[in-house]
């Protein structure tokens, strides 16, 4: 009898392993954190290599504190983090450089000279993202122009591209499968949202060879051709693929158009479920595929590039915390941030600003300002800058949201949930098991060879743990979003 499913976690700061039991409880976990590389001013980086490493041991680790062995294992699911590029080698496995992460600005220029070209409204039209350094095209890009020989050797097909997703697909089947899912490959600038598929015109307008893409799947099927995975030489299916934040949507069981959810991790990222239609943004919100099963559903999507990396920035280059559960003890401290305000751009401004060349800024310090109010200012960044990309999503949907589902590492934070309540206005609902990221991988894993059976039957296993109502004004809430209105202004067109 298969009694578990097996998802990894593959994020910005770390790696983790889950296994799910039928009442999706989390019946082990291991989990091993990712070394970050700064060679340059906005220039972010992983070992794809140690990734690999670490997810292949944390497998091994994760059924051993189970006390499972691979035959318990109904299926594996991957979520991944989205935008971080991977170019390697088909014959020798390894990657030819460093993995370009999402936050990395490097290509800023590259956007601006075709944005200052006009191309980006029909790069919006076919993708339905905006043109920034946050998407995989020009990280590709910047790897084929400046890896010697890259360009000619992905031309001829020895070279790989692939989001984090299909390079661990493509070490877990030593090589056998080049693959990602619809819900990756839309966040690459490269993917025709009408078609479902790579874009002729994109590129040729990146300069891409098409023999160095992955083929798209489903990010749940079980296709006459499944993709299977040895798990200590035992054949496993692997039957999900899905990127992180959609996972997290698929977790929290927005099955529902109109349902939303916020993921507050190393960044902040907010999807709103808009059914089986692609719904254009207007405030510069992206539109994404949320997953793929026998139709494809779509999402809004904001996307905030600092906010638990906030508090890590505190804990590790300035040492005002020892840990980083120690933030929120510090910043309850003091009654307010006595005006002191604190805007995270230190990869630039997601949404709705996009403004790459924005830098971090601490504005309206006294002699009086302390540790615990540039602490508590840092907590007011996460809230503040997710209100903003959900006011914008409520605009573009035209209707206002009646409730919130949060998740991710900074959802534990009583004080950061209750103020990002206040400044909303509405229900915030946390549920028991945070773990929704992996969780959405397992689902749609699972889906797949019916160890659930429905989105019914998911749904049911959804429960609340807390919910957190507005207690302030909504006078007060204005207030204070516009002073961080002026405050990010402070910020922007620096670098």
């Amino acid at each position: 009898m298969k009694r578990l499913i097996l998802a990894l976690d593959q994020g910005t700061t770390s790696s983790r392993a889950i296994l799910f039991d039928h009442a999706a409880n989390p019946v082990a976990t291991a989990q091993r954190a990712l070394n970050q590389y700064f060679p340059h001013s906005g220039w972010v980086e992983h070992d794809a290599q140690e990734i690999w490493n670490c997810q292949r041991a944390l497998i091994t680790e994760v059924l051993a504190k189970a006390h499972a062995s691979p035959a318990d294992l109904a299926a594996l699911g991957i979520a991944n983090q989205r935008e971080t590029t991977v170019l390697w080698d088909r014959k020798t496995n390894e990657p030819v450089a460093h993995a370009i992460v999402w936050q990395d600005r490097r290509t800023a220029e590259h956007c601006a000279r075709l944005r200052a070209a006009g191309y980006e409204p029909e790069i919006a039209r076919r993708t339905g993202l905006v043109l920034d350094p946050y998407f995989a095209a020009t990280k590709l890009a910047w790897l084929l122009e400046h890896v010697p020989g890259a360009r000619a050797r992905a031309e001829r097909g020895e070279l790989a591209f692939g989001t984090i997703d299909s390079w661990l697909v493509w070490r877990l089947t030593d090589g056998k499968r080049h693959v990602t899912d619809a819900t990756n490959a839309s966040r690459t600038l490269l993917f025709n949202l009408a078609s479902r598929d790579w874009d002729p015109v994109l590129l040729e307008l990146f300069d891409i060879p098409r023999a160095c893409l992955p083929t798209i799947i489903p990010s749940s099927a079980q296709a006459a051709d499944p993709v299977t995975v040895a798990v200590a030489g035992r054949a496993v299916p692997l039957t999900g693929i899905v990127g992180d934040q959609q996972a997290a949507l698929f977790g929290q069981a927005c099955f529902t158009p109109g349902m939303a959810k916020n993921t507050y991790g190393t960044g902040c990222f907010a999807l709103l479920n808009t059914g089986t239609r692609p719904l254009f943004s207007k405030r510069r919100l992206l539109t994404t595929v949320a997953w793929q099963r026998d139709v494809t559903h779509f999402a809004l999507e904001g996307s905030v590039f600092v906010a638990g990396a906030v508090v890590q920035w505190l804990r590790d280059a300035l040492g005002v915390i020892e840990t980083s559960a120690d933030v929120e003890a510090l910043a309850t401290s003091v009654k307010d941030s006595d005006g002191v305000h604190f805007v995270p751009a230190f990869a630039g401004l997601g949404c709705p600003h996009w403004d790459p060349h924005a830098r971090g800024a601490i504005i309206g310090l006294s002699r009086g300002s302390t540790r615990a109010h540039i602490a508590r200012a840092a907590l007011e960044s996460i809230a503040f800058q997710s209100a903003e990309l959900l006011a914008a999503m409520q605009q573009d949907a035209g209707q206002p949201l009646t409730e919130l589902r949060v998740d991710g590492g900074a959802a534990v934070n009583n004080f950061l949930m209750q103020f990002q309540a206040d400044l909303l206005g509405i229900s915030l609902v946390r549920p028991r098991t945070t773990e929704t990221t992996a969780l959405g991988a397992a689902y749609l894993a699972g889906l797949s060879v019916g160890f659930w059976s429905s989105l019914e039957e998911i749904a049911h296993n959804w429960q609340v743990e807390r919910r957190f109502e507005p207690r302030m004004s909504r006078d007060e809430a204005g207030v204070k979003l516009e002073r961080w209105s002026r405050a990010v202004d402070r910020s922007r067109g620096w670098a």
